[in-house]
């Protein structure tokens, strides 16, 4: 069995053992410093450093590799998109799959901040107990179906292909989905500081962590584990120094290894046995473990009762507090509910009477509520009312957004065609109105969204004063939103104020360097002013920002045709096709200009793939006995007008086509 240590374990001593680990003298052994912590430490300071590098490098230049971080591994799951953190997701998954759990423990920022609030909390004398609740530790998988299995199964419910559709290994747009530095602030010192103070070491670990929940399943693969020789005396100088609340002693004396996939391969274990017993080597994983005797069973530290009140506040306090007024991401409110349901259980147990207390805390003594006690009371007192209103706003924002969701056929006809409301849309827009008219009277802060939302209630009912009103003023609220700078152009657009449009389009370009619709529509804009230079200039710009974007080299290439390019919009035609060889309008576009410029043997071969793919493409069929006749392939020519009449019999031009060039050519129609 391979070993991770030189030193040999120490044999089992011949004399009779005694209680506990002792010296030759039989002297008690203390526990040791782990020897393993500073290295981990030093470690984990480089993960940061190298995490600081990569903002400076995006700073710097602009552009910088997509950010490595597990959720934006949702990219693939939701639009098969592969980025950096896919990437870097796969690799870690891999390694827990053969060593365990060592990129958490050795290679997660969350867990340095864990480890670093545990080492403070010591230093004042406070030692974290661990929460252990049973269903609260199922909210991590919970997070992981949400994040990454449920997207990819409503794909396949719907039989959208998984097929990676491109990448996102660099970005212009680094911090685009991650919070404000306030907001990340607070989500660190929550998930990273007072979930270890409230719910033990590596709190945030044990009941919110996603990702843990995936490497914790796979570490039960892994035949890396910490193992055990005969040489151990069941000391708990192991359990005494773990920070991820194993119970080192009890799983290695059953198992003869650890098998709680909560075990993080930190090592404290191994460096602190006072018989150098512990080791970390390769074998049976933890899934086909055999015990060597029978389990102790632990107790549970919370009856069902509990164990359900627990998960009914941590459920409501998360829908409550997740995306409040856009500022409490997903993580953040994991870490809040799992606090929160913890100390409304504190919370009824204090009012119940009892000591209780919290860490170092005495929440009631003697029968009597201690100062922190009603610390408790006075908290809930304000965060009650405070997560009420919070659920009103939250409601009203749900409804508005199911019913603006209802609209989206409408909103994205409406500039088109502006199709006539039905009853259902009728309903819908009044719906809408009245829900995103209480958010913004019940909202503690300015909602950009619902005046938003509102904005397009008074467009459907031909209030175009009343929508640029409330457009403007989501404008005023968040500028820095790229759908609101769309809406604001595609109106002035549809109004034919092309140089009105035009600032708009531009502002949506420089909000989201991402957003291609930006670049396409502001460079169409351009182009019908007659500014070619500057549209050219928008369209490089966008292909440079998003490279694998096929709509931005067509858009481009049909933007140099206007200007008279021909030979630099064939080029752009061809690139498009590199990208998406399925797209009609660059192959339409390609075999024009083809024709255009008189290579008609280059034209034939794309219209017949368009003619492969749509075989009643008249136009395409059409263009293609025209190019024949001009290769002076009259035969073919003939066959293919001969199709073409008879699949439009409608027009007469055809018809007359096919009668002169059966009379002019007499042979080649006899052969056909």
């Amino acid at each position: 069995m391979a070993r991770t240590r030189t030193k040999k374990p120490q044999e089992a001593a011949a004399k009779p053992r005694k209680a506990g680990c002792r010296d030759d003298a039989g002297a008690p052994i203390g526990i040791r410093r782990s020897r393993s912590g500073p290295r981990r430490a030093l470690v984990l300071l480089a993960v940061h450093a190298l995490i600081a590098v990569h903002i400076g490098h995006w700073l710097a230049t602009g552009s910088t590799v997509s950010p490595i971080e597990p959720s934006e591994a949702m990219e693939f799951s939701k639009h098969s998109i592969v980025n950096a953190g896919l990437v870097f997701f796969a690799l870690a998954t891999v390694s827990t799959l053969v060593f365990g759990r060592f990129f958490c423990g050795w290679g997660c920022h969350l867990v340095a901040l864990q480890d670093l609030c545990r080492h403070l909390l010591l230093k004042v004398g406070i030692r974290p107990r661990p929460l252990r609740s049973r269903l609260l530790a199922l909210v991590p998988v919970a997070a992981f179906v949400y994040m990454f299995l449920w997207p990819a199964a409503y794909r396949l419910w719907i039989g959208d292909s998984f097929a990676p559709r491109g990448s996102q290994l660099s970005t212009t747009a680094f911090w685009k989905t991650f919070p404000g530095l306030g907001v990340a602030l607070l989500t660190f010192a929550t998930c990273g500081f007072a979930a270890v103070y409230f719910l033990g070491s590596k709190g945030f670990c044990a009941y919110a962590c996603p990702y843990g929940a995936l490497f914790g399943a796979v570490d039960r693969l892994a035949p890396g584990r910490i193992r055990v020789t005969d040489a151990c005396e069941g000391c708990g100088h192991c359990t005494a120094t773990c920070t991820s609340n194993v119970v080192v002693h009890q799983e290695v004396r059953d198992y003869g290894m650890v098998v709680d996939p909560g075990c993080m391969k930190c090592m404290d274990c191994v460096s602190v046995c006072p018989k150098g017993a512990l080791y970390f080597g390769f074998g049976r994983p933890a899934a086909r473990a055999r015990p060597r005797r029978e389990p102790a069973r632990r107790r549970p530290a919370f009856g069902w009762g509990a164990e359900l009140g627990l998960a009914a506040v941590f459920l409501a306090t998360f829908l409550v507090f997740r995306g409040l007024y856009d500022l409490v991401p997903f993580l953040f409110s994991l870490g809040i509910a799992g606090i929160v349901a913890y100390l409304a259980l504190l919370l009824v147990r204090t009012l119940r009477g009892g000591d209780v207390s919290l860490q170092n805390l005495g929440l009631r003594r003697a029968g009597r509520l201690a100062p922190a006690g009603w610390g408790l009371i006075a908290f809930f007192l304000v965060l009650t009312p405070f997560s009420a209103h919070s659920a009103v706003v939250q409601y009203h924002e749900w409804r508005s957004a199911a019913r603006f969701e209802d609209l989206a056929g409408v909103r994205a006809a409406w500039f088109s065609s502006k199709p006539a409301l039905g009853e259902a849309e009728l309903e819908a827009s009044r719906a809408l109105e009245a829900h995103a008219s209480s958010v913004q009277s019940w909202s503690l802060l300015p909602r950009p969204e619902s005046h938003h939302q509102v904005a397009w209630t008074r467009l459907l009912r031909g209030d175009e004063a009343g929508f640029l009103e409330q457009l403007d003023r989501a404008l005023e609220l968040r500028s820095s939103d790229a759908r609101l700078h769309m809406l604001r152009g595609t109106y002035e657009r549809s109004r034919e104020r092309l140089a009105e449009a035009a600032p708009s389009f531009q502002r949506a370009c420089e909000a989201d360097a991402g957003l291609v619709a930006a670049y396409v529509a502001h460079g169409e804009v351009l182009s019908l002013l007659g500014r070619f230079p500057e549209a050219f200039a928008v369209y490089e710009t966008g292909m440079a920002a998003v490279p694998q974007s096929f709509e931005l080299p067509f858009n481009y290439g049909v933007s140099r045709g206007m200007a008279g390019d021909v030979a630099g919009a064939r080029r752009l035609f061809e690139r498009t096709l590199e990208l998406e060889p399925h797209s009609r309008a660059a192959r339409e576009n390609l075999a024009g200009l083809l024709c255009q410029t008189g290579e008609f043997r280059a034209a034939i071969a794309h219209l017949r793939a368009l003619l492969a793919d749509d075989p009643a493409d008249v136009d395409s069929r059409l263009l293609l006995a025209q190019s024949l006749a001009a290769v002076e392939s009259w035969s073919e020519a003939l066959a293919e007008l001969a199709r073409a009449v008879a699949d439009a019999p409608q027009v007469p031009e055809l018809a007359r086509m096919l009668e002169q060039w059966t009379r002019e050519h007499p042979e080649a129609a006899r052969r056909e």
